[in-house]
C-alpha cells in the first residue's frame, strides 16, 4: 500500500511538472506570465501606497514621541482582523462605490486592494516608529549642538539609522501581500491565485499544486529582492547596528 502510495505521488508530481512545461499554460490571459504580472502589479501597488500613508506620520510621531504609542497600539488593531474578513467587509462598499459611478466595478481590483493595503500599513508603520525611536538620543543630541534643525535631524540622523528596520518592515509587508494576494481571486479577480481558486472549483489538484508553487516562489523571489536592495543601499555598519537593536529589543 505504501508502494502504491508513492507510485500515485510520483505520478502526481509528474503531471504538476507537465502542467508547467505546456506551452497553453504559459501565453494569453490567463498565462502563468499575465497572471504573474497581474498579480505583482496589485501587490507593489498595495505595498507602495501603504508606504505613502505609513512612513511620513510614522517617522514624525517617531521623531516626537508624542502619541506615538496610541497610533501604533491603533494601526495594530488591523492584524487582529483577517485578510479575508477584510476582503468580505470591503465588498459591500466597493459593490455600493460602484454603482454610484465612483468605481467601475465593485469586484476583483478593488476590495482586493483594500484588504492588502489594510494588511501591509502596520508592520511599515510600527517598524518606522521604532526605528525612530530607537536612534540613540546621544547622536540626536549631536546633532542639536551642531545647529541642525529638527527636520535635518530628522532625515540626517534619524531616517538613516532606521532605514533598515524601514526595509525589514516594507519586505515583510510585501511578502505578506503576495502570499495574501490570492484572496483577491474569491472576489473575480486574477492574479496567480485564480489558478488555486479554479483549481478547487474543477477538483484539479494539479493546478492548485501549480498555483501554489507559483505563489511561494513569487513570495520567495519578493524576499530576496528587498534583501538585495537592503545590501546595496543601506551601509554595513547601519545593518549590524539595526539588527543589534533589534536583537536588544527580542532580549528585553
Amino acid at each position: 500500500m505504501g508502494a502504491a502510495a508513492g507510485v500515485d505521488l510520483m505520478e502526481f508530481l509528474a503531471d504538476v511538472a507537465d502542467w508547467f512545461l505546456t506551452a497553453d499554460n504559459w501565453s494569453g490571459g490567463d498565462g502563468i506570465l499575465s497572471r504573474t504580472f497581474e498579480h505583482i502589479r496589485l501587490s507593489a501597488f498595495s505595498v507602495a501606497l501603504a508606504a505613502l500613508v505609513a512612513i511620513p506620520p510614522a517617522l514624525w510621531l517617531g521623531h516626537t514621541g508624542r502619541g506615538g504609542f496610541l497610533a501604533v497600539s491603533i494601526v495594530n488593531i488591523g492584524r487582529a482582523v483577517p485578510s479575508f474578513a477584510i476582503v468580505a467587509l470591503a465588498l459591500p462598499f466597493t459593490i455600493e462605490l460602484a454603482q454610484a459611478g465612483i468605481l467601475s466595478s465593485g469586484l476583483g481590483f478593488a476590495p482586493t486592494f483594500l484588504a492588502l493595503f489594510a494588511l501591509a500599513i502596520p508592520p511599515i508603520f510600527t517598524n518606522t516608529y521604532t526605528g525612530v525611536r530607537e536612534v540613540d538620543r546621544g547622536m540626536i543630541e549631536a546633532g542639536r549642538g551642531m545647529g541642525l534643525t529638527e527636520r535635518q535631524i530628522l532625515t540626517q540622523i534619524e531616517l538613516p539609522v532606521a532605514a533598515p528596520l524601514m526595509l525589514a518592515a516594507t519586505r515583510v509587508a510585501a511578502v505578506q501581500v503576495v502570499a495574501t494576494a490570492t484572496l483577491g481571486a474569491l472576489v473575480a479577480w486574477g492574479g496567480l491565485g485564480r489558478y488555486i481558486i479554479d483549481g478547487f472549483a474543477q477538483q484539479d489538484n494539479v493546478e492548485v499544486m501549480a498555483g501554489a508553487i507559483l505563489v511561494a516562489g513569487l513570495s520567495i523571489a519578493t524576499e530576496l529582492a528587498f534583501v538585495a536592495v537592503e545590501r546595496l543601499t543601506v551601509p554595513e555598519g547601519i545593518r549590524r547596528s539595526a539588527a543589534d537593536q533589534v536583537a536588544g529589543a527580542k532580549a528585553v
